[in-house]
């Protein structure tokens, strides 16, 4: 299923698309709630939606008459990994890590699918990341590796915007992290059996049209079920929960002459399982 949230005029709703059309979820499983999608997956309903499909007597709405907004905007946590692809270590000829590097970014870095998303006015370095992004669809603490896939609700695609003349006046990244709309997200949340195995998602970047980054998951130094269990130890994992799992190479900072992003500047992720997010910059 493609799992999104909307607004059709009323508020943020979760849906799920059908076609060309998306279908109230909550209306769908016969409740009158309006909450979320963080929501329905707090309340383990996902798997209840898939016996309601094709309902025709559910409220619904042509997708291209409602505002799509980040699959989860509203999480408790946004956590990224950097640093997580092979090839994007062996292109700054850096040691492949020990341990994920994590850093993290709040609700305002969260932008739509197809948002304009204006550059702040304190860089002159910001850089494109591609990247998969996992959603948390279960409580996690302390979760074995083995049982981690279990715990997740679905993917994404999300662009890991960095302004890199402040991400790296310091050993802490975060400064060139979070910059409001610096998260780009969507288009919708696929879930694991649509998104295929987790170690074979396919993404790609194109900057104004042309191929800056190509990758699969399989070139991911710690994958999805290592970084869940991992980050599980650390802290308590709850539904709705972001975590980004990193970017391959071909950055803008990687490249001679480096490549910055400016104003009118579109970015598009694309992935055959998970679809198209656009991003526009604007100065």
């Amino acid at each position: 299923m493609r799992l999104v949230s909307y607004d059709a005029g009323d508020g943020a709703r979760a849906g799920v698309l059908e076609d060309d059309r998306v279908v109230d979820a909550w209306a769908l499983l016969g409740e009158p709630h309006r909450g979320g999608l963080r929501e329905l997956l707090a309340a383990d309903r996902v798997d209840d939606l898939r016996g309601r499909l094709g309902d025709t007597g559910a409220p619904s709405h042509p997708l291209a008459a409602v505002a799509l907004l980040a699959p989860i905007p509203d999480p408790d946590k946004i956590v990224c990994i950097g640093l997580n692809y092979r090839s994007h270590a062996e292109e700054f000829e850096l040691e492949l890590p020990a341990a994920p590097t994590i850093f993290g970014k709040y609700r305002n870095a969260l932008a739509a699918p197809g948002a304009t998303v204006k550059l702040p006015a304190n860089s002159t370095k910001v850089d494109y990341e591609a990247e998969v992004a996992f959603v948390v669809g279960r409580r996690a603490k302390d979760v074995d590796e083995a049982g981690a896939l279990d715990h997740i609700a679905g993917y994404t695609l999300l662009n890991d915007l960095s302004a890199r003349d402040l991400q790296f006046q310091t050993p802490q990244w975060m400064a060139g992290k979070v910059f409001d709309g610096s998260a780009p997200c969507g288009p919708w949340l696929v879930t694991p059996d649509e998104a295929g195995p987790a170690d074979a998602i396919e993404i790609a970047l194109t900057l104004n049209g042309e191929r800056m980054q190509a990758a699969t998951t399989d070139d991911l130094i710690f994958g999805v079920a290592h970084l869940l269990s991992h980050l599980s130890g650390l802290m308590t994992l709850e539904p709705g929960d972001i975590v980004s799992t990193g970017t391959p190479s071909g950055v803008g900072s990687s490249r001679k002459p480096r490549v910055w992003l400016g104003d009118g500047d579109e970015v598009v992720i694309e992935s055959p399982t998970l679809g198209r997010l656009e991003t526009t910059l604007k100065a």
